[in-house]
Formats: structure tokens, sequence, C-alpha cells
């Protein structure tokens, strides 16, 4: 037997037989839509995996195999076609004529009688099964749990196998039938699974198929809150923003050095990166470049002004399901509309709570009149109607804006805001706000690009050269819960100042020492943490960002009955 065995792409993994055991609904995710995400324990069993996953020893051929001859060879690949399976055993030991596979584990032996979980036999008697039909003699395997140092054998039974082909052929079932099964209910299993941000178990189960579509529903109509908290309330990693104009951005180790000129004015560990901006002349190496798609990384290339003008990612995401449903649905009217109508249901609410909220002696009842835009834009007739019901809307919205800030004397002249305007803005809080909303699209396309979305397809925004129109949809929601609480915040709170604007042939930009201070405060916003409305956990504002894209991608391929915009109450 060849240690670099060719592998068929219609082989099984016997890794996955282990994963449908756990959760057919895990399997389907990483198996068929290639879905992956580390947590504490994948990361723990590849470093206990370490030194099994190095080939080493050599297992000759079971023809050539002598009963004096012993085996002991690391990462063995052994395949079969009359199975249709594959396996990499991390450990052969062989003696007497016969051979014993030894899988890794990390943890502890349970205490059960088998000493072992279903999972994890069901793995291990496949690979028996492909040194068997591979000529070798083998009726054991053994499974070592590194915690514990302990080897427990686990034999052939008949009744083991039999339970082994029976999950070999379930799974394969799953994987042609093209649709993923349900989440599990209120499993032990789920808080320790690394995919459960993707699969989102407890919140599919109750936004199921049998529920009211909730931008129907009224907020105080909405379920009780059920739902375990299994999502991480923060993400690990951080945006990295370079702006020094000139800068460049290469690889030392494992870290990334900013460089101006051949000084470096900044490190950033790439384990710790979830992202990297690029304003301006800012060069990246491509030793870097290589190293951050390989973490799946994504690069953006904005302009100085901070407007989106590239992106580079690693190769596109390899659930192709969502993509082609994405596309199925941007052609169905009726079903635009719906979307349409709760991105500006939700856009609306919470501009509405917003100035409820901060707003000080509101003109012409504002508020009444938000909730009756909000109203209208749910039973709106057409997108085109949707479009001027929104910008009505906003008319009040904005009109109102600079009763919300609480500028000083020497500022009040930079600060005095009368109606949106933009490219280029004419004015500073035109400028913070359209800054604002580009770092919020930025990171909404990220999102959407990891979730498996194609950003540039939407249902509300129409396809345009360039504009990333699902990003611009999904952001709705978002625009006075993040980016206009930040521009108030910053204002109000006098961290922006009059000095940090400069303005050319009536244009407004911010100058750069000015939105590092913008870019900081964004940072936090995201960073803080909000009840969740409906699941009732807490969550900050980047993790509901992926939520509401993932809960997108999970009605649009018909497992929850509705989309929810996120408002606050």
């Amino acid at each position: 037997m060849s240690s670099a065995q060719s592998l068929s792409p219609e082989q099984f993994p016997a890794r996955m037989i282990n994963e449908f055991s756990y959760c057919p609904r895990l399997f389907y995710l990483e198996y068929v839509q290639q879905e992956w995400d580390h947590s504490a324990d994948t990361l723990e069993g590849k470093f206990v995996h370490r030194r099994v996953d190095t080939q080493s020893g050599s297992a000759p051929a079971a023809a050539d195999l002598e009963d004096s001859v012993r085996i002991h060879a690391r990462s063995i690949d052994v395949g079969s076609e009359k199975l249709g399976a594959i396996a990499r055993i991390d450990l052969l030991e062989g003696e007497s004529g016969w051979v014993t596979p030894v899988d890794y584990k990390r943890g502890s032996a349970p205490d059960t009688p088998e000493r072992a979980w279903e999972p994890e036999r069901v793995q291990l008697c496949l690979q028996g099964l492909l040194l068997r039909d591979n000529g070798y003699n083998c009726d054991e395997g053994v499974i070592y749990y590194a915690k514990s140092q302990e080897r427990v054998p686990v034999p052939f039974t008949a009744e083991l196998i039999a339970r082994t082909l029976e999950m070999l052929n379930e799974a394969r079932s799953t994987a042609e039938s093209g649709q993923i099964p349900p989440p599990l209910v209120d499993s032990p299993k789920c808080p320790r699974c690394s995919l459960v941000g993707i699969c989102l178990p407890d919140e599919v189960n109750l936004l199921g198929p049998s529920q009211l579509p909730l931008p129907l529903q009224e907020p105080d109509s909405r379920p009780e809150p059920r739902v375990r908290n299994l999502v991480p309330a923060r993400d690990d990693k951080l945006a990295l923003y370079v702006q020094g104009q000139g800068h460049s951005v290469g690889l030392k180790g494992d870290l990334l050095e900013i460089r101006d000129r051949k000084e470096v004015v900044a490190k950033a560990r790439l384990m710790q990166v979830s992202q990297l901006s690029l304003f301006g002349n800012v060069q990246l190496s491509a030793q870097a470049l290589r190293e951050l798609a390989a973490r799946d990384v994504t690069i953006l290339h904005l302009s100085y002004g901070g407007w989106l003008s590239a992106v580079t990612t690693p190769p596109p995401h390899k659930n192709i399901e969502l993509r082609r449903r994405q596309f199925q649905a941007a052609g169905e009217k009726n079903l635009c509309l719906y979307l349409a109508q709760a991105f500006v249901s939700g856009k609306i609410r919470n501009s509405r709570t917003l100035l409820r909220r901060n707003g000080r002696e509101l003109t012409d009842n504002v508020i009444h009149r938000l909730a009756e835009w909000r109203h209208r834009a749910e039973k709106a007739a057409s997108l085109e109607q949707l479009l001027g019901l929104e910008g009505s809307a906003a008319r009040d919205y904005f009109g109102n804006f600079t009763r919300m800030l609480k500028v000083s004397d020497n500022a009040c002249a930079t600060f005095d805001f009368t109606s949106r305007n933009r490219r280029p803005p004419r004015d500073p809080v035109n400028a913070l706000l359209s800054f604002m909303y580009s770092m919020l699209t930025k990171d909404m396309v990220v999102t959407l690009i990891g979730a498996g979305f194609d950003p540039y397809l939407g249902f509300f925004h129409q396809p345009r050269y360039g504009r990333p129109a699902l990003a611009l949809d999904l952001i709705e929601e978002f625009r006075p819960l993040i980016a206009d609480s930040v521009v108030i915040g910053l204002i109000n709170n006098g961290e922006i100042r009059p000095s940090d604007f400069i303005s050319r042939a009536g244009s407004v930009a911010l100058k750069p020492d000015g939105r590092k201070r913008v870019l900081e405060a964004y940072e936090r916003r995201l960073d803080t943490e909000v009840t969740h409305p409906v699941f009732g956990y807490s969550v900050s504002y980047r993790r509901i960002l992926e939520v509401q894209a993932r809960l997108l991608g999970r009605f649009l391929t018909g497992e929850i009955a509705g989309y929810a915009p996120f408002c606050t109450r």
C-alpha cells in the first residue's frame, strides 16, 4: 500500500461519518456546503494531531506483509472503490500479519460501557473496513485519548460493522439529497460545536417555517426569548486600518509590519487580524498577501476618502447552493419586494428610535410621521413606491437630525446640519455620515463574502457596476444604530472638532488625525454588546451583522419563514 494513495473525488472521507453520526446537519454544513470555523476544541485537536499528521514509517502492501514484519507508520492514506470511502489513518500498527489502526482524539475516554463515543467508533471501524478491503487482516482498532493518555481497544464486531455501513449509506444519501437536515433541538452537543455560529440551531428552530414572517409582527407579539447564548458575543479578531500615504505592509514571521519607508511604525499579529483596510496609496507585499489569503482575511482597498474601490479575497466561498438561491430569488419580484420592505421598515423603525431617545424639541410630530411611513412601507405595492416612502422618511429624519446634536457655541457653525448631501459632502456632518456609511458598507461586504453571498446582487438596491447592492440592502437597518450613532457621539462628546476637517472647492473631508479618531469610535461601536430583541442574548453589533446575514441565507433556503430586520426597542 502506498502512503500517498491516489484519492478519487467520489470517495467518502471516513472523518465525515464521524460528523454525520454526531449531527447530520454538521455533516451537511461541513461536507456539502464546505463551511468551516475553528473552536477551542478543534484547535486543541489540531495540536494533538501535529505529530501523527506527519508521514513517517513504512507500511508494505498486504501481499508483501510477512508475519515477522512490525509496522509503525503515521499518516497513512487508504481508500476503497467498493466501499466508496477513503481515510487517513493517524497511526498504523502491525504485528504477526495483523494491522491495527490507531485514531488520536483529544480529551479523555468517556465513562460509557464501550469507553468511546459512537462517532469515534464508526469512524475507526470504517478505517478497519478499508484496510480489510485492501487485503489486510484487521479485527480491531484503538482510540488514543491524549488528555488521559489512554488506549481504548475497539473490536470490529458484526453489530459495529453493520452500524458503520448504515451510517455510510445514510450520509451519502443526505449529501445527494441537496436538503440540509434540520438543527438538533436543545441538544447538549451544540454549545461545543465549532459551526454553531454558522448553523444557528436555536435561532432556526425558533424562527422555523411554521412561524409567521416576523416583519409582519408587532414587536410586542414576538415570541418570548428561549434561545441559548451559543453564538460568541464578540469576535476575538480585529480590523486593521492603514491610512498613512506611502506606507507599506509587509510580513515578518507571524507579524504584519506597517512601514513608513524603512521605519516600522506599527505591528499586528496575523492571528488577531480579521480584515485589512488600505486607504489610498498603501502597498502590500506579495508575501503578506499570500499569508492573509491563506488565513481567509479579506483585504479592502479604499480611496483616500474611504470609498470602497476593490476587494481582495481568497477563492470564492464553496457554498454554491446559497449563491444559486440568491440569484434565483433576485429574479422573483414578490420576494424582492418582501425583503425590501423588511430592510426599509427596519431602517425607519431604528431611525425613529434614535430620534426618540436623543432628540430635543422635535418638530412637526416627526415621531408619529415616521411610524406612519413605516406602516406604509410595509404595505408598499412596488419597489418604486417603497423608494419614495423611504425618501420621505429620510427627509423627516434628517430634518430633525441636528436636534440630536449638542454642540458648543464655538463649534455651532461647523456642525450646523440642514439636510443630507453627498458626492461630495458639503459640510462636516455630511462628511462624517458619508464616511461612516462607507465603513459600514465595507464591513457588510466582508460579512456577506464570509457567509457565502455575492455582495453585488441585491433585492432592494438594483445591480449597478461596482455597487455592492446586497451589502447596501442589509446595512439599511444598521445605518441609524451604528453609523448615525457614532456621528452623534463623536460630536456630542467633543471627540471630533472643527479643525479635524478640510474644505476644498465646496467639498469637506476628514483630516488623517480626525479620521483615526472616527475609526476608533466606529470600532468601539461595533464592539458594543446589545441585547437581541428576539433571541434575548447579548451580542456585539459586529456579530449581529453576521447573524442577520446568515438568517437571510436561512430564509432564502427555506429554513425559516421570514427575514426580520434587527430593531432595538
